[in-house]
């Protein structure tokens, strides 16, 4: 255990750029941090930090030497983690990372089961991209994420859930909201509030026009589906958001073509090992997910 804790100590050092503020963020003395540093350098056998400058660095061989060691405490720490790890689920914590459309309408029913059922679990909520979320899945800093499966990746595996369709978005009071089909044609032709380009389906809706060689009118953009929600249900505008999330006071109007689908999914690191509130929770969002599909 002492060379797990020169290696703890080394990227302290690394990480805060100064003896003394990894010193107080390990809670020991800045000597005996020094002195644990200096035994670390003396057992490998090569200099591994850069002392010469206002900040402290890693040297070449301190950097090779922390991308080797840091895996084992990434193991060391999952391994503890998984002790810890309580199978009745009478405690435990889960740290969840979920797309913003997904959060919108399905994160809501999925928490209310999954805390009547066990309650002693404490939950971490990111509101994340797909982009952030897997990253986040490799690093050990998330156990689940809640997404898509069409993005495949070789070390995310993915659990499909339900399909998300989008569709157009109107406001009661909206002209149009007595229709129950919209072509494509018209749709370019209303205002539209959207989603940026940051979210997939903008993404979606954008190719949609393209295919067909119209260009949308957008007179806002958002990176907020709650904003727009409350945007469209005040003002005589149109967007397009997955028909899960529509609430009171909006209507869902279906697209001719119909807009494509996505297959939201159950985000693991794969061979990551399962905790007992991420085996529970999977098992509560896929009970949600299949009242989604019977609606």
């Amino acid at each position: 255990m002492t060379v797990l804790r020169h290696v703890r100590y080394l990227k302290a050092v690394v990480e805060h750029g100064s003896f003394t503020r990894a010193a107080q963020a390990l809670h020991v003395s800045q000597p005996a941090l020094s002195q644990q540093i200096k035994e670390l350098e003396e057992r490998v056998g090569a200099q591994l930090l850069d002392r010469s400058g206002r900040r402290v660095r890693a040297t070449d061989l301190g950097t090779i030497y922390l991308q080797h060691a840091g895996r084992a405490l990434e193991e060391l720490d999952q391994a503890i983690r998984a002790v810890r790890d309580v199978e009745d689920l009478s405690t435990g914590t889960l740290r969840l990372g979920v797309t913003p459309s997904v959060a919108s309408y399905f994160i809501g029913p999925v928490l209310q089961r999954f805390r009547k059922r066990y309650p002693g679990i404490a939950l971490t909520v990111r509101v994340s991209s797909q982009e952030v979320i897997e990253p986040a899945l490799r690093d050990d800093a998330l156990d689940l994420g809640i997404g898509f499966g069409d993005l495949p990746t070789e070390d995310i595996e993915a659990t499909p859930l339900h399909e998300e369709r989008p569709m157009l978005i109107v406001g009661k009071r909206h002209r149009d909201a007595d229709k129950t089909v919209v072509t494509a044609k018209e749709l370019a032709q209303m205002p539209l509030a959207i989603l940026d380009t940051s979210f997939s389906t903008r993404r979606l809706a954008d190719q949609y026009f393209s295919a067909r060689n119209l260009r949308p009118t957008i007179v806002v953009e958002a990176n907020s589906i709650e904003a727009l929600m409350e945007i469209v249900r005040h003002n005589d505008l149109a967007t397009i958001l997955p028909a899960n999330v529509v609430h009171p006071g909006l209507v869902a109007i279906k697209l001719q073509p119909a807009l494509g689908t996505r297959r939201a999914a159950l985000l693991r690191r794969r061979n990551a090992y399962c905790l007992a509130a991420t085996r529970a929770f999977m098992t509560v969002a896929q009970g949600v997910a299949e009242e989604f599909l019977r609606k």
